[in-house]
């Protein structure tokens, strides 16, 4: 939470008032009516401060000028779609929230969207409501992550002969390094530090992706093969299934 001091005085004695800044989130969606809509909407009822920019282009140019705290990503839009915007955005900032929002309902969409680092996916038609509803609960997550002390800041692991750096979203072996999607980097870590032990799935699925429905656990499978073709290097390392429970990541 951004925060600015005011300083005042009562008699002879002066005090520093700490005044909490609004949420800043960029707002790129190609049809303006819709995208004045939500300005408007969520200025109002979230008391946020809203960049709305209409194309792809114009969001990165935003994003690489302006700090922001949340990206709303519109996905099928021209000279630049969202996910490639998510894409170019995740290269700049690896932990800042991106939703998406499209019309596309496909499987593979909301799997595109999460293995580019998007951390929730809504559906047009939405509700603005709905949208506010996910806005402030994405808020709530990135505070209570910074409240949970030390394991939060735990970034670094060790994984039998590699090297995972959740900071980097990197896993390193002497000179060999593998980059992970945001998706991949918090499944791995969560594994990590779970290590030997039972990471259930509902456990993760709602750590990652806020909803533990099929679609999420289809997505979640991916990147769980995605993470044993990125470990198999190293024998003693193996993330196994626990019938019934979750899965676990075995370091032997």
């Amino acid at each position: 939470m951004h925060t600015h001091n005011q300083t005042f005085s009562v008699g002879n004695a002066t005090y520093v008032n700490k005044i909490k800044k609004m949420k800043k989130i960029l707002l790129v969606e190609d049809d303006p009516n819709l995208g004045l809509l939500l300005q408007d909407y969520l200025q109002l009822k979230g008391k946020f401060e809203v960049v709305l920019c209409t194309d792809g282009e114009d969001g990165l140019r935003a994003f690489n000028k302006q700090s922001f705290d949340l990206c709303i990503l519109d996905v099928m839009m021209p000279k630049k779609d969202g996910f490639t915007l998510g894409k170019d955005i995740r290269k700049v900032n690896a932990h800042v929230p991106i939703i998406f929002a499209t019309a596309k309902t496909m499987l593979e969409d909301k799997s595109a969207a999460y293995d580019l680092g998007g951390d929730d996916y809504i559906t047009k038609p939405f509700r603005i409501e709905e949208l506010l509803l996910r806005i402030n609960a994405m808020f709530k997550r990135v505070a209570n992550k910074g409240d949970q002390g030390e394991e939060a800041a735990e970034t670094q692991f060790s994984v039998g002969k590699y090297i995972f750096d959740y900071t980097t979203q990197i896993i390193s072996s002497g000179d060999e390094h593998q980059k992970l999607s945001t998706k991949e980097a918090e499944l791995l870590r969560l594994l990590c530090l779970k290590k030997n032990t039972v990471l259930t799935r509902e456990e993760a699925l709602l750590s990652i992706w806020h909803d533990d429905n099929y679609f999420n656990g289809r997505s979640m499978d991916v990147f769980l093969s995605k993470l044993r073709k990125y470990l198999r290097g190293d024998s003693s390392v193996e993330i196994i299934n626990v019938h019934g429970k979750g899965y676990k990541l075995l370091v032997n």
